[in-house]
């Protein structure tokens, strides 16, 4: 009878015990196999699994001790990237002045539970694409179901939510932004196909390989929106408006400009300063805004500006400011979820829609078909057929359908500037990733590293619902 050494036996217990707690947290008793492999690595040893450090060869064993290494990294941030937490740096302006441009956060999935993933062999710290190669940077099989363990929380109305973009389940690579079934309704789907220089090759994602969106949990499940000049309602009533949402304004001044000193007072940044004047038929455009030229048939210098409510109260203010009129609605061209479908709603004018809530059940008429038939096909993974008047849901008849998921509707606080879904619809509590708890790091690409190219007062802050 082999004996074992009390470390042999304090260590395998140790990790034992994480081991056992880690496989009743992710509620799959069968993960318990994996005792046997500690209890070889730790007491039995039948498997040599250091035989490489008895190698008298210094070369070798100094290669397989960094190997070893790096391997053992490599797992400890593939579980905490799965099941803790992830990085996540603020890639547009959806968010602003909420969160900015150049934050870099720590995004917890431990706030609404981390799901078991999809795609369980895939490299950490890659999305789906490797970079310069250009290739997968997971495999298709196995692909597992969805599953969340629990949590400390649920996700709350007014959260910033980071989650897995819905329409990124079929992508063309070359053209991802707008999503594919906004180009399918702007180009079609034989020209899509067909055109494989311009919108490159169509594939499908997983959900954990789907772009990696933040926004705000506007609308939670069973939920009645509405946008109404630019104000969003719910169940009828106005909704608490976030601290820092802006909307873009045109600011016509009597000739003077803003200084580089104002522009920063209003938080304005270098990207985001435009000049209407400079903009094709500005003529046509300032006219429509309601502006007056002036005698020569010139007309002032007029701003294009993303403005948060202090920053409008500030642009008021300068003495030089003449008009300031608000974006209309007219000026976007954008296609609106449910995409192919003519509702009349527009970015700021938008619903009322109702947010399907697990368990409820709605009647499958032609509007809710088109609102809803993207649930029911493409994130609950149902074969949807309409003949006539005849709905076919998995080759069986249906009046009525019934729905297996929570859902979410996500909005930018930059209101004007903000591909949400409005755009794309609704966010399935599949997709869900994680929530932002704290900005690690933030960096200003307007200045330079020792001019506030470091954010210092937005370093090591706690990320909030408004």
């Amino acid at each position: 009878m082999k004996t074992f050494a009390k470390k042999q036996w304090i260590k395998f217990g140790i990790w034992a015990a994480l081991y056992i707690l880690f496989a009743i947290w992710m509620e799959n008793l069968w993960l318990l196999v994996g005792l046997v492999v500690l209890a070889d690595i730790f007491l039995t040893k039948y498997i040599p699994w250091g035989a490489w450090k008895k190698t008298e060869n210094k070369t070798l064993r100094s290669v397989v001790e960094w190997v070893d290494d790096i391997l053992f990294a490599l797992i400890a941030v593939y579980f905490i990237n799965l099941f803790v937490f992830q990085n996540y740096q603020i890639p547009t302006s959806s968010l602003e002045k909420s969160l900015l441009v150049g934050d870099y956060l720590f995004v917890s999935k431990l706030s609404y539970g981390p799901r078991v993933p999809n795609t369980p062999l895939s490299f950490p710290l890659v999305q789906n694409t490797f970079p310069i190669l250009n290739c997968k940077s997971y495999l298709d099989w196995p692909e597992w179901g969805y599953k969340r363990v629990k949590g400390t929380g649920v996700v709350k109305r007014n959260d910033i939510v980071v989650f897995n973009f819905p329409a990124g389940d079929t992508v063309a690579i070359k053209q991802q932004n707008p999503d594919y079934y906004t180009l399918l309704e702007m180009y079609g789907r034989e020209r899509i196909m067909l055109d494989k220089e311009y919108f490159g090759e169509v594939i499908y994602r997983p959900v954990d390989k789907r772009e990696n969106y933040v926004k705000r949990c506007i609308g939670m499940p069973g939920d009645s929106l509405e946008v109404r000049n630019n104000v969003v309602y719910i169940d009828g009533k106005k909704a608490l408006e976030p601290e820092d949402m802006q909307l873009n304004y045109f600011v016509q001044t009597n000739g003077t400009p803003i200084t580089e000193e104002q522009f920063r007072l209003m938080q304005v940044s270098k990207e985001d300063r435009m000049l209407a004047n400079d903009s094709g038929n500005s003529q046509g455009l300032l006219s429509f805004l309601g502006f007056v030229p002036k005698e020569n048939g010139q007309y002032n210098p007029v701003y294009h500006l993303p403005l948060t409510k202090k920053a409008l109260a500030i642009a008021k203010k300068l003495g030089f400011v003449e008009k300031v009129v608000v974006e209309p609605d007219a000026l976007g061209g954008d296609v609106y979820y449910p995409a192919g479908y003519k509702t009349g709603w527009t970015r700021d004018n938008y619903g009322p829609i109702w947010i399907p809530n697990k368990g409820a059940t709605i009647e499958l008429n032609e509007r809710n078909l088109a609102i809803y038939s993207r649930c029911i096909k493409n994130y609950e993974n149902n074969a949807l057929e309409v003949n006539g008047n005849q709905v076919l849901i998995n080759g069986k008849p249906a009046t009525t359908y019934t729905f297996k998921y929570d859902y979410y509707f996500m909005m930018g606080d930059n209101r004007h500037k903000s591909a949400d879904s409005r755009s794309w619809g609704f966010v399935p509590e599949d997709h869900i990733v994680g929530k932002p708890i704290l900005i690690w790091l933030s960096l200003d690409k307007d200045r330079s590293l020792f001019d506030g190219g470091i954010r210092w007062n937005r370093m090591f802050r706690m990320v909030h619902a408004d």
